[in-house]
């Protein structure tokens, strides 16, 4: 019998959730990930362009689940789903990350490290949104999401209860339960790309998220219109020292 809690030789699948994802940042996220991931599991929702055959031309990529029909508009059952075919796989570790998400450098040296412990469950990290390219992220009143943690990679516990709450959209990435147990806020750094294409792009996205939640019911109303400000605050970003 495996122990639940190993402290060398843990495996590391990284789980991603994707959808027309070509022409992004998918290509980068995934040589990215290839580097520090044992595997990658993947649910494709409903693309209808090569962001499938771009997944599949990864080694690392295990499997990806293509669905049929879009499910975003249910994102919880989108986030269960991947959470199920990720853990059919017994790896000892998941990392939960977007196609439009990098870690900075510190993170490959140190993942192992992070892993191969006993004494906590979950990682979270701080997560900063890029705008307008690759220099800047936003920070003010609506966007502060790096001034706190993310968890992102958690251990995989065979038996323990998981589940995500029921919302259609904005769903934690990982299982509420995980909360319950010991974890460990790092100080290492995620870029998410997200918001960081032209103009044009952001305003897609705006008139998605106004499509989807025009009430507000699942986000906030404020922060979707200062998507569309003209000058945003914006601070540059500092790479890490070597």
């Amino acid at each position: 019998m495996r122990p639940v809690r190993k402290t060398e030789n843990n495996r590391l699948t990284a789980m991603m959730q994707v959808r027309n994802e070509e022409n992004r940042f998918l290509e980068e996220v995934l040589q990215d990930v290839s580097e520090y991931a044992d595997d990658i599991v993947i649910v494709d929702d409903a693309s209808t362009d090569r962001t499938v055959d771009i997944c599949l031309s990864f080694p690392k990529v295990k499997e990806v689940v293509r669905l049929a029909e879009r499910h975003f508009s249910r994102e919880w059952e989108l986030r269960s789903l991947l959470w199920r075919e990720t853990c059919k796989y017994g790896p000892d570790w998941v990392l939960a990350i977007d196609a439009d998400e990098v870690f900075e450098s510190k993170f490959k040296r140190t993942v192992r490290q992070l892993m191969n412990q006993d004494s906590y469950d979950w990682v979270a990290f701080r997560m900063y949104d890029f705008w307008g390219g690759r220099t800047h992220y936003r920070e003010d009143e609506h966007w502060q999401l790096h001034k706190r943690h993310t968890i992102m990679l958690l251990r995989n516990l065979p038996g323990f209860p998981y589940y995500y709450l029921q919302h259609d959209h904005h769903v934690h990435r990982v299982p509420l339960s995980y909360g319950a147990l010991p974890g460990l806020v790092s100080d290492i750094r995620v870029k998410h790309l997200g918001w960081a294409g032209s103009k044009e792009e952001r305003r897609r996205k705006y008139e998605r998220y106004k499509q989807m939640d025009p009430e507000g019911v699942w986000g906030s109303q404020a922060q979707y219109e200062s998507i569309l400000d003209a000058a945003p605050h914006l601070v540059k970003w500092k790479e890490e020292e070597s």
